[in-house]
């Protein structure tokens, strides 16, 4: 094992002041710095006030794999190579994998700077369910591919995060709005932690009306997730148990389908455990 190393630099969604003091540090001192726009890390490294002194290197979808054996070669010489994508996290829909991958089967070590992710950022403001919860990427180009990646969200029961263009986010909510429904709830959050930031949280029908005459910035959307049916008639038996111990059936009732989360509305279960008797 050589002492060069690969590092991930998480790098400010729009504030350079939340540049962690590692990746100031690793800007300053790496002996190559892969960037994903060379002009955008010189902008952040001015705002920075710090120098890049080692070579300066574009990493982007279009160069990535013909960029990664050069790379890997030289931090198998002992380099370190720092990867930062425009804003966040490098990998999560920007580019780094494949020069990972290439690092890892070489047997060199591979670390993180971490700090900004839109993904979380936006999972944190939602408001809606986090301890599970997928992330998408971008949504498809094409109405079609689209309409079809919407319906396969249809039974998605974790909370779901996706990117969209701007200008394609009307078009995203209104197919959305098709294949999941007016009344799921959603968020859209646009330009985070930038000045203009704006939380957007309403149903997918209000979203798409808000949308529809034009939206700009970059966008990040929290989806909530599918709401499980559940069948009254298997609760009974926990709403019997609890009248059993005395508790009033109504209020019963409400403490079952509460922890249903919706799955079940309290009316529902009374129903079904008077149809039981």
């Amino acid at each position: 094992m050589t002492g060069g190393r690969l590092l991930l630099g998480a790098t400010p969604l729009g504030r350079p002041d939340d540049a962690s003091p590692r990746l100031v540090a690793a800007l300053a001192t790496a002996p190559v710095v892969a960037a994903e726009d060379t002009r955008r890390i010189r902008t952040l490294a001015a705002a920075l006030q710090v120098s890049i002194t080692g070579r300066l290197v574009s990493l982007f979808d279009a160069n990535e794999a013909a960029r990664v054996p050069m790379l890997v070669e030289q931090i198998a010489e002992g380099a370190t190579v720092l990867v930062v994508s425009d804003a966040g996290m490098p990998l999560i829909s920007d580019p780094g994998y494949r020069l990972v991958t290439a690092a890892v089967e070489a047997g060199l070590t591979v670390s993180c700077l971490p700090g900004p992710s839109a993904v979380t950022t936006a999972l944190a403001v939602a408001g809606l369910p986090a301890a599970k919860f997928c992330f998408e990427g971008f949504a498809p180009r094409k109405p079609a591919a689209r309409r079809a990646w919407l319906a396969g969200l249809a039974d998605e029961q974790r909370t779901v995060v996706f990117f969209e263009s701007p200008r394609r986010l009307a078009g995203c909510l209104r197919d959305a709005v098709a294949a999941l429904g007016t009344s799921r709830p959603a968020v859209v959050c646009r330009e985070l932690t930038k000045t203009h930031e704006e939380i957007r949280r309403g149903t997918l029908g209000e979203l798409a009306h808000w949308a529809a005459e034009g939206v700009l910035g970059e966008i990040t959307v929290v989806l909530a997730g599918a709401v499980a049916q559940t069948d009254p008639a298997a609760l009974v038996d926990a709403v019997t148990a609890l009248t059993a111990d005395g508790m009033g059936l109504k209020e019963a009732c409400a403490q079952v389908a509460g922890a249903q989360q919706g799955a079940v509305s309290r009316r529902e279960l009374y129903d079904a455990v008077l149809r039981s008797r």
